[in-house]
């Protein structure tokens, strides 16, 4: 039997995009030693808008099954 896969939503409150990303960022980034958090997958959206989400890594594929982990929308290459 396989595991059902459930999302958690965790809402705070921003005074803008650029705040929201930030502290998306920092949460991601303090509970990513639990093997269940998919960090790659983090996205933002505005309060009355949630169907409209702004990834916040970049996610691009790697070799050896690996994920870029620098910004979405990052100049240069992926790492």
């Amino acid at each position: 039997m396989s595991r059902g896969r459930y999302v958690v939503h965790l809402p705070v409150v921003a005074t803008d995009l650029d705040a929201a990303t930030r502290f998306a960022r920092a949460i991601t980034r303090s509970v990513s030693f639990l093997a269940d958090v998919d960090w790659a997958e983090t996205t933002v959206s505005e309060e009355d808008a949630q169907g409209v989400r702004r990834r916040v890594f970049c996610d691009r594929l790697l070799g050896g099954r690996r994920r870029c982990a620098r910004p979405a929308d990052h100049d240069g290459g992926c790492a």
